[in-house]
């Protein structure tokens, strides 16, 4: 019985699976052997395009061109903010009251101060105000208030209707 289970165990001896000797055999080359399944594309321009050796491929040119649609509408984009006057934005409100030559008098006092913000002077019956700039944003308002808060301390900034240069 010794001898017969010796002689079984002999003839069971195999090698791993993944081993250069498994593959030689045959035994996984069903396997993994998937190179039938690849699928195979003719690249255009090449020749000998299975033969694996393909040369780069000629660029392929756009069929629809919209650089001409494109230009025409940012032209017509461009025309439409130049005619654009007013936005919404801020303003430095540095007066408001009844008195005209206090109100002129601190807008003197601006101009001399920030000769290059515009300054507003407004009357509506029977209130001066005086309101300074054009600023798109809040910190920049804030940069000029700054500056003027000497002249006029209780001056704050304020959301108006604004002029675009």
């Amino acid at each position: 019985m010794l001898i017969s289970f010796l002689s079984a165990c002999a003839s069971a001896v195999r090698t791993p699976a993944g081993s250069a000797d498994s593959r030689a055999e045959g035994t996984n080359a069903k396997a993994e052997d998937l190179s039938k399944y690849r699928p195979k594309f003719n690249l255009p321009n090449t020749p000998n395009s299975g033969s694996g050796t393909a040369t780069a491929a000629a660029t392929p040119m756009p069929t629809n061109h919209a650089n001409a649609k494109v230009a025409a509408l940012m032209d017509t984009l461009i025309s439409m903010n130049k005619s654009i006057r007013f936005a919404q934005g801020y303003r430095i409100l540095a007066y408001t009251g009844t008195e005209r030559k206090t109100a002129l008098d601190l807008r003197a006092e601006i101009v001399s101060r920030v000769p290059d913000e515009p300054v507003y002077p407004q009357y509506k019956q029977p209130t001066w105000r005086v309101k300074v700039g054009d600023y798109f944003s809040r910190i920049e308002a804030q940069q000029v208030l700054l500056r003027i808060k000497d002249l006029a301390p209780n001056a704050m900034i304020v959301v108006d209707q604004i002029n675009v240069k």
